[in-house]
């Protein structure tokens, strides 16, 4: 009897700590459940989420927080039964912005595959630094999609650069040459804030910047502007104008009467190609092959069934090609860029054609200047892309849904579909695009 004193002692002692533990537990526990009750609400139709007891467990487990004693589930203590709620929100908050990014609003568009994707900017955005009004009416031509496809964006790029540089002022103490780099880069940066930079663009405005540093430091400032712009409409004419003539004159001779020309969206330079052949009297049709979300085919077709007499045309969605393919003599294809490795960055759908070509014996042949080439290696679609604006998107999903809908750009196609790569300096296979600079003369394109 005398001992069993000392027995009581520490379970008192334990007692009025529980105690302790079940106020901060019943604070904490009346915070979770009103976290966890919120989110049980956004996340009501995923089924996998609605359980916080399970949802705790694993967020637990994975956290690697392991109770000090092994408490069953009818013997545990309210601060276990606390943390296990704790838990479970957490769980329901990663869940509602790392899986379906539909709670987030669009902030978080898609899944985190397409994070790094270059995300539509809305018409207004900020405008940060001494940028000519050009420049900014340029910006949301870019990002209202009204100038759209690589020459046409480059060409605007240059021309509203001429009015920049015609308008500079070179500051005392200060070069042309040096300065003006200084000032067209805040130009560049509004631009690409409106929409990701094209290759077509970066080596244009590369080399642009190459002619600025080797300007003469000793002519005077308006001629050294003239001298600039110059170069300027040299580079629209050379490498783009007289470059889309020869390759129509090469890719006209693929065309022979009675064929079926195949082609998808819309290439401004495949476009003169047809039009060129049909104003040399040759006797074919057109098959005009489309997709969402910009669905380009449309003025395309419309362009083709202008003239006089009007090309017989026969217009379809991306799913009927299947259908179509047998029918075609030869595959015409534009691009966005071509890559060192051969591959091809154009518009999402293009690598479909090219492979059901190769699959039914149709030759492919890719139309693209020189100035489109990249030294970079494209090897798929996901390291580098951009996603369309919802604007384009035929409908917005539900609020309560977790469908949402992501219209990638451009797709990458393999070297392997392609037949042959037509060029301002001739017929090249696409692998062969590194030894072009050497044929040129030049240490890059």
């Amino acid at each position: 009897m005398p001992q069993a004193g000392p027995k009581y002692e520490p379970a008192s002692a334990e007692a009025q700590s529980l105690t302790k533990a079940q106020k901060r537990a019943e604070g904490r526990a009346r915070q979770e459940q009103q976290r966890a009750a919120k989110a049980a609400q956004k996340q009501q139709p995923q089924s996998g989420l609605g359980a916080p007891g399970t949802t705790g467990s694993s967020s637990s487990k994975s956290k690697g927080t392991v109770p000090k004693k092994p408490v069953s589930e009818s013997n545990k203590t309210p601060s276990a039964a606390a943390s296990s709620s704790k838990d479970a929100p957490t769980t329901l908050r990663e869940g509602a912005g790392g899986l379906d990014g539909l709670s987030d609003g669009p902030k978080s568009r898609g899944l985190r595959i397409f994070s790094h994707f270059g995300l539509p900017k809305t018409p207004g955005h900020q405008i940060k630094g001494d940028i000519h009004p050009a420049i900014v009416k340029l910006g949301l031509q870019f990002s209202e999609f009204k100038i759209c496809g690589a020459n046409a964006r480059c060409i605007a790029t240059l021309t509203a650069f001429k009015m920049v540089i015609q308008d500079y002022v070179t500051p005392p103490h200060n070069t042309l040459s040096r300065h003006l780099m200084t000032h067209l880069s805040p130009q560049i940066t509004h631009l690409v804030t409106a929409r990701p930079m094209s290759v077509t663009m970066g080596n244009a405005i590369r080399q642009l910047k190459l002619e600025i540093s080797g300007s003469d430091i000793d002519l005077p400032e308006q001629d050294a502007k003239d001298a600039l712009c110059q170069k300027i409409d040299n580079y629209i004419r050379d490498r783009i104008i007289i470059a889309d003539e020869v390759i129509e004159d090469l890719a006209v001779k693929k065309i022979k009467d009675e064929d079926v020309v195949l082609t998808y969206a819309r290439s401004s330079l495949v476009e003169k190609i047809i039009l060129r052949a049909h104003s040399l009297n040759k006797r074919f049709s057109v098959i005009v092959v489309d997709s969402r979300p910009l669905l380009e085919g449309k003025a395309l077709l419309h362009s083709l069934t202008s003239t006089v007499p009007p090309i017989p045309c026969t217009y379809a969605l991306l799913p009927a090609l299947p259908s179509l393919i047998t029918d075609a003599d030869i595959v015409l294809l534009g691009a966005h860029s071509l890559h060192a490795n051969g591959s091809v960055y154009s518009r999402a759908g293009t690598a479909m054609v090219a492979m059901l070509a190769k699959e039914h014996t149709v030759p492919v042949m890719l139309c693209c200047e020189t100035y489109k080439f990249s030294e970079t290696v494209m090897l798929d679609g996901f390291g580098k892309n951009e996603l369309a604006p919802t604007k384009f998107s035929p409908a917005s999903p539900k609020s309560n849904s977790n469908l949402e809908v992501l219209n990638p750009l451009y797709d990458s196609t393999p070297a392997s579909c392609i037949t042959a790569v037509v060029t301002e300096v001739g017929l090249i296979p696409p692998t062969s695009i590194s030894s072009i600079p050497l044929a040129l003369g030049r240490t890059t394109l």
